[in-house]
């Protein structure tokens, strides 16, 4: 049975809201849940921003879900510091816990002030930051020299039971780069086309473990309002997997989505009052090849949507 989780945006949620709404989705039935992990917003509408990892020891602490995030070691987190957290998080929720390893995005890595490295250089970056995770979730002694550096590095808290580490991908390309060490993938929604290229390619490179979809959606009684939330909301989120990772900060991506419409982010966010309709698109989604539906209600106010979904959308999927 395919699960279905919450995804709480922290870009738009404060941290006690997202613990909060984390509650009311596992007691509407969701089955599992995920969270960001970034610096900055990607709109000064969204506002938000907080640190992925205590309040992931918090919701795991506070819930009975499981839960993962999207990380990117490399630049502004040390591989050896996202190992230790991943280390820590695994040996106090055993079973209950992933991580998703990306290349990341300008937006939050720009703060160090090393160059952007282009997107080649990223992937490769990504992939030395593997090994040395990996190797230390082992329980290995690191040391690494390369386009990263560990030295005499060592976990003295190691979890029984070690964290999936998952791929992160937006294109068939990026799926099928990192297929070999991943133990499963991670995208978002898109055209059922596309999502079937994107989870072949990552097959076909041998890629294991479950694939999962982060599906950013806004439903509202009202079809006005829906888009309404979506347009105020996500229009900053709707360029190419390149500008995402580019644009550098908040206000740049403002800028950009200026002149967007809802027609252009109705091509990354599922737009509708009809319940039906929305299970219809998500269950096409599941069909494609999802093993994992992440629920994202692009609004700021997730109440009525947990309540909605709970009671008639899941259900339906199951």
């Amino acid at each position: 049975m395919t699960v279905v989780g919450f995804h709480v945006s922290h870009e738009q949620l404060p941290p006690g809201e997202g613990l909060r709404v984390a509650r009311l989705a596992q007691n509407a039935g969701f089955d599992a849940a995920m969270c960001s992990d970034h610096l900055a917003p990607w709109s000064e509408r969204q506002g938000e921003s907080s640190l992925a990892w205590p309040w992931l020891g918090a919701a795991l602490a506070g819930t009975d879900l499981s839960y993962g995030t999207v990380c990117a070691p490399g630049q502004r987190y040390h591989p050896v510091v996202v190992a230790q957290a991943v280390a820590t998080l695994g040996a106090m929720f055993p079973g209950r816990f992933w991580v998703a390893l990306g290349s990341g995005e300008n937006l939050n890595e720009h703060v160090t002030g090393d160059p952007w490295p282009p997107k080649a250089d990223r992937d490769a970056r990504l992939a030395e930051c593997v090994q040395v995770i990996r190797a230390l979730l082992r329980g290995e002694e690191v040391d690494h020299s390369g386009l990263v550096v560990a030295h005499q590095a060592r976990l003295w808290t190691l979890p029984e039971v070690v964290p999936p580490l998952l791929c992160p991908a937006l294109t068939a390309a990026t799926a099928a780069r990192h297929a070999a060490w991943a133990d499963g993938l991670i995208t978002v929604n898109q055209p059922v086309a596309d999502l079937r290229q994107i989870v072949e390619a990552y097959r076909e490179a041998g890629g294991a473990g479950e694939v999962m979809v982060q599906v950013h959606l806004s439903w509202a009684p009202d079809l006005a309002e829906a888009e309404a939330v979506a347009l105020d909301q996500w229009r900053t989120n709707t360029g190419s997997p390149e500008t995402a990772a580019d644009t550098a900060t908040t206000a740049e991506f403002d800028a950009r989505a200026r002149d967007v419409g809802i027609s252009d982010v109705r091509r990354t966010v599922l737009v509708s009052a009809d319940l039906g309709e929305l299970t219809a698109r998500l269950a096409e989604l599941r069909d494609a090849g999802a093993d994992r539906l992440y629920l994202h209600h692009v609004g700021r106010r997730q109440d009525a949507f947990v309540e909605a979904f709970g009671a008639h959308v899941l259900p339906a999927l199951r």
